[in-house]
Formats: structure tokens, sequence, C-alpha cells
């Protein structure tokens, strides 16, 4: 029997899973190639700007497979909606049969993305963390700080924001999370002022230019650059880092931060280590708190097989129709 699961249901199951191990074993299988995960299927709009990605695949010998659709319309918190929307679907790999119809509208891609930057920052940041920057204040961005705070025993953190309103505003949710905050005048500030950076917007233009960075050590996470067209990384940047992390280095060559400083002939592939075989101890990570790195995260398809399963299998346990 097919289930349908709604978005309420989902925040109701949300809070029983350990998501970071979850997650982390999805990132493992896709670096010991365990995984089957298309390139992403994209559509992209530009009266209003918007973009929707269809990400689908399997992990081997699992029991299913999933398609996933997940928009971004940008301009949607002008009319009081939100700019994320979607579903996912997961099927039986054994019979192909619809197995549960998640009505997440666009949810779990929101938080899968917060915990893949939580893992980022537990395997890659300095282990003394002085203060937590976040570039950017929307969804994704209190996202990160949601899932941050766990893995992060920092509570100073900086905010990079475009307008006042909404730099206001999440200055109060940071806040009501435990956080000091203080307010960046500029991205030159935020890198030299922080050693964990967190940038999370859905920029076009890049934000951080790492020319300016003057620190002694510093890693940044970037999560906004998801198509082949934002950027929030100057492609510069990539040279002054000593560790180049890819969640997927088949979707980093086309899209992300890696991508634009492969297309500038700055970099290569190989100059980068996906994030699964650091997770596995398949390839060494941050040395020492004086290093420059910066994890590139496109978003990939089995982080959205791995918590669809598992909030399909709690429902099940917790006998959501």
């Amino acid at each position: 029997m097919s289930r349908k699961v709604t978005l309420d249901q989902i925040k109701q199951i949300l809070p029983t899973l350990d998501l970071v191990p979850i997650i982390e074993q999805g990132f493992a299988a896709y670096s010991q190639g365990l995984c089957v995960v298309p390139p992403v299927g994209e559509l992209t709009f530009q009266d209003p700007p918007a973009d929707v990605h269809i990400k689908y695949g399997y992990i081997k010998d699992d029991d299913f497979y999933l398609v996933k659709i997940a928009s971004g319309f940008y301009e949607n918190p002008k009319q009081g909606l939100p700019s994320s929307n979607g579903l996912m679907l997961l099927f039986s790999s054994h019979t192909g049969e619809l197995v549960a119809t998640l009505l997440d509208e666009g949810y779990l891609t929101d938080v899968r993305t917060g915990v893949a930057g939580a893992i980022a920052a537990k395997h890659l940041a300095p282990k003394d963390v002085e203060c937590i920057g976040m570039v950017g204040t929307g969804t994704q961005a209190r996202m990160q700080l949601r899932y941050l705070a766990p893995e992060i025993d920092c509570r100073k953190l900086q905010i990079l924001g475009r307008t006042s309103d909404a730099v206001d505003s999440f200055r109060e949710y940071a806040q009501a999370l435990g956080f000091e905050v203080s307010i960046a005048s500029s991205g030159g500030e935020i890198v030299n002022s922080c050693n964990l950076v967190v940038t999370a917007t859905a920029s076009a233009a890049p934000l951080l230019d790492l020319e300016h960075y003057s620190g002694n050590g510093l890693h940044i996470t970037a999560v906004g650059s998801d198509t082949p067209e934002k950027q929030e990384l100057t492609e510069r940047s990539m040279l002054r880092a000593d560790l180049v992390v890819a969640d997927s280095q088949a979707q980093c060559e086309s899209r992300g931060e890696i991508h634009h400083a492969i297309e500038a002939g700055l970099i290569s592939i190989d100059d980068t280590v996906e994030l699964g075989k650091i997770i596995i101890g398949g390839a060494p990570g941050r040395e020492n708190d004086r290093q420059l790195s910066i994890c590139d995260l496109t978003g990939v398809a089995v982080q959205d097989i791995q918590i669809a399963k598992a909030v399909y299998r709690n429902g099940v346990r917790v006998n959501i129709q």
C-alpha cells in the first residue's frame, strides 16, 4: 500500500531521527561507488527567477529508489510564500511500486542540506572554533545554524546579509538558539573574524574573496551554489585553500564553486577530494587548525534517498497512514 506523508507528519517524525549519521552513511556509500545517481535534471526560469531540480537514484542492494522534485522561486517571500517547494517519491527497487509520496514542500531538501553542512563542519572545521560566520539570512542559513549548533561548541556568530530587516530577523533566530551575534559589514571582515564560515545564498556573483583572507586557519562550507550559474566564492579563492572538498566530484565539475574554478583553468577535479572519502578515512581531511579548507556542497541525491527512507520507515513504525 502506497502511503502519503504530509509536511506536518514529516515534522513530527524528524525530531525522532539522528540525521547526521544517516546522511554520513549516504556520503560514504556514494564515495565507495555503491550508488547510482544520474546527472541532475534542471529547469531554470527568468521571470520570476527560479530553478527546479529533479534528483534521483538508489543505493545498490537497497530496498528503494527515489525521485525528487525541489524548486526555489526566490521572489515568493514578497508574496508571503516560502521560496522552496517540492516532493519526494519513494519506490520499491524490487517491484517498481510507489511506496510513499512525501509531500514535504521542499522541507526535507532544506533539512538534509542543513545536516550536510553540519557534517562538513564536523569533519573539516578547526578543532577550536572561535567564531562562526554566516553569509545569508534566509531559510537555508537558519537550517545551517540549527544543525550546526549541536556539532560545534562555539556560540559566537557573525552575520552578513543583504538587508537590515533580514539581518534583524536572523539575529533574533540565532539568539533564540543561544548565539551571541554581531553583524559583519563585508565579506573580508567575516573571513578574517571567523574561522568557520558558511555561505547559504542563491547569489550569482561572488560574495567572498579569499584574497582578503589574512587569518590563521579557516573552514568554509559553501552551500548555495547548486547550479552552474550560482557562485558565492571567487574562482581564485580555491587557490588559497589547502584542502578543497566536493560532496560529489562528478557533480562539482559542472556546478558549484569548484566548477567555476575549473572553468577558469585554476584547478582540476583531481585537486579535490570527496567528503565521503574523508568520512570513511579513505582520504586525509584537515591536518591542523592553521589550514584553509573549502567544502563545496552542491546537493547529492543520496542525501535525499537517506532522509526519505528514514522518514518513511519511522512513519511506518509509528503507524502514520
